[in-house]
């Protein structure tokens, strides 16, 4: 991948598709358009060629195009993805149903569990068995696999998922039934876990290679489509694809692990805030990224987003509760941790049975979208809230690209809430701005103060079309003084894809007492893994003195079920450095669950090995650089409502150029063209290095 060339950067989101195009001098465009949920690569050749009409480049000069997307998400939330079938070692037929025994709502006897993706009469048995120590302990009855899927024929299958006991030790029995599902049903498309997740815990392996097998169809036809549409307007670089755990790679491997890729668009917008905190010098931050469906939470300590060994998608996520398991389908991926809320820009506002208003998850999208955006929607929003309370341009948005339509929004506002509480119309306004408050406040909660971090420790990177928005409020309740708005802060994701490296990562299962471990053994390992390692990033371009590689052991204590990562410098583990590791683990476990013990019987579970490119991109685009055409006006007012304690006060109406290094005092509101900035009357603004500054209670 070339870094000097023109760079473009695609984040497609529920309601808006964002696109960056980076240039080695420093120059960028930025363009943000409605996604088009009917087919969103649509949306993408809409937006390449406004960019190539306007002058943005030309197609011959892009070196290479980055992308996250949605598309797995949706297929799970939605149910829409492949007719999956699982075949499993006998006796294991019913592990997605059993699962882990968790329940996400501790007292509502009325909750159901998810519907496993693969139906039971779609899950069939074979004869064979591994052994705890990858021995063979049944041979493989080629007849039984054939008979499976015979079975299969006539029901619509269209992808299988192969997972057989112990397969991450020994995967010979897994190859052999994957040649077999080849030879005799070519059609179907193969996932097998050995390759999706060759890690312990039956569940979890299961349940993420039919994660895989369920989108695999789905991400293949979709990258495809995308593929076809860039070429087809001469754009010859390769498709790059963002991965959950924030690294990219290429589409191929998106197409052959679409799991990994659950959270493509969210660790994008981590990536980003990252690398605009090492830029500032700024160790510690809480990314908020707040879009028109979700708003996301996430913790950047020392430099580095904090890593998640798993997620579950389609729980409707509970960022208060996020202990509590078993309410969507798990995906045991290296993923960037973030807390989610179903709380957008397009989150509708509703009144539940007890009288009660609440916002979101159910969000407008992109089609019909909020009432203010005059598409056909009727339902009031989160956006429609904010036009209404004076936070947005009640005319337009897009520097004029996107008509407002106010009267709407109050009209849907006034009809759904208003009227059926008996509020005045800027009082169930501010009602759905301060509910959506409450639940984003939760988020930033659930990766700070949950796990033992002080948010006051942190400063705020608000980010997304509407985390400038509410940016300044949720910090003030969740105890943050500063708050950073970066350089296109509401297309800040796809700006985030360019810092974004590529990356792999690898494991091997390697279970020993720490202090009792076949050094020899593990070094064989961490070997292959380096083999492996090389291999795929030679396959990506890069060679591996132009890769940084991070080994990390897991570590537990005996009995537990749970590990914590240790970083571990040396490249050859001795006992030394296995002591060392021991040690990092208990100051670790006491900082994350408040006590260690060491004792305790300390076991090493698994190896992984993080291989990333050096190469990355140096400089982050300044303001002028990102800032779209906009009619010249002078400085504007109107009337802005911060809530009942201060009411409605007139407030100045500025663009981003007109701040400087110099302190002013809020209320202020600054539009630019992808988002808008609220200044609260208790705060003060100015420009630093490119981003915004806003400091609470009035310091400087």
């Amino acid at each position: 991948m070339t870094i000097g060339a023109h760079r473009i950067a695609i984040d497609v989101g529920g309601t808006f598709t964002d696109l960056v195009v980076s240039g080695s001098n420093g120059s960028a465009r930025t363009l943000k358009l409605l996604s088009t949920p009917d087919d969103y690569s649509r949306a993408i050749a809409d937006g390449l060629a406004r960019l190539f009409a306007d002058g943005a480049i030309e197609p011959g000069a892009v070196g290479s195009l980055v992308h996250a997307f949605t598309v797995a998400t949706n297929a799970l939330l939605t149910g829409k993805g492949a007719k999956v079938a699982l075949l499993t070692t006998a006796g294991f037929r019913d592990v997605l149903e059993i699962a882990r025994l968790r329940m996400p709502q501790l007292y509502n006897m009325d909750w159901d569990k998810p519907r496993p993706l693969v139906p039971r009469r779609l899950r069939f048995e074979i004869t064979e068995r591994m052994g705890a120590d990858g021995a063979v302990v049944t041979q493989l009855d080629p007849a039984s696999v054939i008979a499976a899927l015979e079975k299969m024929r006539g029901q619509d299958v269209d992808s299988v998922a192969i997972c057989l006991l112990h397969s991450y030790l020994n995967p010979e029995h897994e190859r052999a039934v994957m040649d077999l599902v080849a030879r005799h049903a070519p059609g179907l498309s193969i996932s097998a876990s050995h390759q999706v997740m060759p890690e312990i815990r039956e569940y979890e392996r299961t349940s993420t290679t039919v994660v895989n097998a369920f989108v695999k169809p789905v991400v293949d036809s979709y990258l495809a489509s995308v593929e076809e549409g860039i070429a087809g307007i001469g754009i010859r670089a390769p498709l790059m694809v963002m991965q959950s755990s924030g690294g990219i790679a290429k589409a191929d491997i998106a197409r052959a692990f679409p799991a990994r890729c659950v959270e493509s668009g969210p660790a994008a917008g981590a990536i980003g805030a990252a690398a605009l905190g090492e830029f500032l010098g700024e160790a510690n931050i809480i990314a908020f990224d707040m879009g028109g469906t979700t708003a996301k939470a996430c913790l950047i300590e020392g430099g580095e987003p904090c890593l998640t060994d798993e997620m579950e998608v389609g729980a409707r996520i509970n960022a208060g509760q996020r202990l509590l398991g078993g309410g969507g389908y798990l995906v045991r991926s290296p993923t960037i941790d973030l807390a989610e809320i179903g709380a957008g820009g397009g989150s509708l506002a509703w009144i539940d049975k007890g009288g009660a208003l609440r916002v979101g998850p159910d969000s407008a999208g992109a089609a019909p979208g909020p009432a203010c955006y005059g598409l056909g929607g009727t339902r009031p929003t989160v956006t429609d809230a904010n036009v209404v309370l004076g936070f947005l341009n009640p005319s337009h948005l897009l520097d004029g690209g996107m008509p407002i339509n106010a009267s709407a929004a109050k009209a849907a506002i006034q009809e759904h809430v208003a009227g059926p509480l008996g509020l005045a119309l800027h009082e169930a306004a501010w009602g759905i701005h301060a509910v959506a408050d409450a639940a984003m406040i939760r988020a930033i909660q659930a990766v700070s103060s949950e796990i033992g971090r002080s948010p006051g420790d942190f400063a705020m990177v608000a980010f997304g079309g509407n985390g400038a928005v509410h940016g300044a409020t949720l910090a003030a309740h969740a105890g943050i003084s500063e708050i950073i708005i970066p350089p296109a802060s509401g297309v800040f994701s796809a700006l985030g894809l360019l810092f974004a490296r590529i990356q792999h990562r690898l494991v091997a299962v390697c279970w020993y007492d720490i202090d009792k471990a076949d050094c020899a053994a593990l070094n064989a390992r961490a070997e292959q893994l380096f083999e492996d390692a090389r291999v795929l990033m030679t396959g990506e371009g890069v060679a591996l003195d132009r890769s940084e590689l991070q080994f990390t052991l897991e570590l537990r204590y005996a009995g537990q079920s749970s590990e914590l990562g240790i970083a571990v410098k040396e490249s050859v583990l001795t006992p030394a450095a296995l002591a060392a590791a021991a040690e990092q683990f208990h100051v670790g476990h006491e900082r994350t669950y408040g006590y260690c013990n060491r004792t305790e019987r300390v076991q090493i579970v698994n190896l992984r090995l993080r291989a990333r490119s050096l190469e990355r991109q140096e400089h982050l685009p300044t303001p002028a650089a990102l800032r779209r055409k906009a009619t010249a006006t002078e400085s504007l007012e109107r009337p802005v409502y911060f809530g009942p304690e201060t009411g409605w006060v007139t407030t100045r109406v500025i663009r981003r150029h007109d701040l400087t290094q110099a302190p002013q005092k809020g209320p202020l509101i600054v539009e630019e063209y992808d988002t808008t900035i609220i200044v609260p009357p208790d705060a003060q603004v100015h420009v630093a290095r490119g981003t915004v500054r806003i400091r609470l209670n009035g310091k400087a």
